[in-house]
């Protein structure tokens, strides 16, 4: 079973105006991703999805890392926002598009690509997706952009690296919104206890495979990806054909698809892990019907909390994929939450 959550979905994060450093390295617009574009198969339908992924108006920039270069795209005028890219998960950027509208009025909201994905640089080699990597890639971002705390803002394996991050980089993190994700520590810990969760999961082995993953997902243009995201249950409600094009673009550019699956590869190298306190202030938003995780997890991740710092919420009705299917009903959550912070 290949469930959407694929790729390391973006996440996001905003910082308030007083919290700049005055620090920034971006780059304009023209810059981009080496490499050209696409070639190969698959070329009659990588126009439309090209064109399906535009944002409107919103400002595309890349912020250079050290050798690396990091695609970020950003809307509004308040304080700062970043969203992180997920790990195959087929999220990216594009699939913030309803936060970035919704919050550009008190934020100054971003929206970034990880290492991997869209126009940040893609590295082949899977010793470069290694968790400390990709944690200094989000620190490298924040600092880059002139901001020395944010909150940030992360679905599913983008959430997985928020969790990370608000443990590594505190000092970074303000506050957190996580949509459909637990801490890897207690992941581990309740997978093994809860063989349901397990099997949920049995994808993740096949990934370790070299190359035979980004064979299987790329076979008949991408078909697989394309049943998984427009699944009846599992998939994202309402999908239109376009926006199906635009997840599947930069999945479809040489070696699309081999930055998010080195992500997967690199999830057993820090096993096992140590339980983790986590003080980070936390709103957490969980589907009562979604199929890849157990509402037993959101029981497991309060217990490791400092008591008062999360604010958890299990939806009735919704699924996986909260900040595309319901995003009215996220946000209504999200401005509570963030309120204080606006007075």
């Amino acid at each position: 079973m290949f469930p959407p959550d694929m790729a390391m979905g973006p996440s996001c994060c905003f910082c308030t105006a007083s919290q700049r450093t005055g620090r920034s390295e971006a780059q304009g617009p023209g810059a981009h991703k080496a490499g050209g574009e696409a070639g190969g198969g698959a070329r009659t339908t990588r126009a439309s999805r090209r064109q399906a992924r535009g944002l409107g108006r919103l400002g595309s920039q890349s912020i250079q890392m050290g050798c690396s270069r990091t695609g970020v795209l950003s809307t509004g005028g308040g304080p700062e926002g970043i969203w992180d890219k997920e790990v195959l998960d087929t999220e990216y950027r594009f699939s913030w598009r309803y936060q970035l509208w919704e919050f550009q009025s008190r934020f100054h909201v971003v929206a970034v690509d990880l290492r991997g994905y869209g126009s940040s640089d893609a590295p082949q080699d899977v010793d470069c997706y290694t968790m400390d990597l990709l944690m200094t890639d989000i620190q490298d971002v924040i600092l880059g952009l002139g901001y020395s705390k944010c909150i940030l803002v992360a679905h599913d394996w983008g959430a997985l690296l928020a969790w990370n991050f608000s443990i590594y980089y505190p000092s970074l993190v303000e506050r957190m919104v996580i949509v459909s994700a637990a801490p890897m520590s207690v992941y581990q810990d309740y997978s093994i206890r809860h063989i349901g969760q397990f099997f949920r999961s049995n994808y993740v082995f096949l990934f370790q495979l070299p190359w035979l993953p980004e064979k299987l997902l790329s076979m008949s243009d991408f078909q697989i990806l394309k049943t998984t995201l427009t699944h009846r249950k599992r998939g994202i409600p309402h999908l239109t054909p376009n926006e199906l094009e635009a997840f599947l673009y930069d999945f479809s550019q040489p070696g699309g698809l081999t930055g998010p699956l080195n992500y997967y590869r690199n999830l057993f190298r820090n096993f096992p892990l140590e339980p983790q306190e986590l003080a980070t202030p936390t709103l957490l938003l969980w589907g009562a019907k979604d199929t890849y995780f157990d509402q037993g997890l959101v029981g497991a991740i309060s217990s490791r909390f400092v008591p008062g710092r999360l604010e958890a919420h299990i939806l009735p009705g919704m699924g996986h994929w909260i900040p595309q299917s319901n995003p009215r009903e996220m946000h209504e959550y999200m401005w509570a939450f963030l309120r204080d912070l606006l007075d």
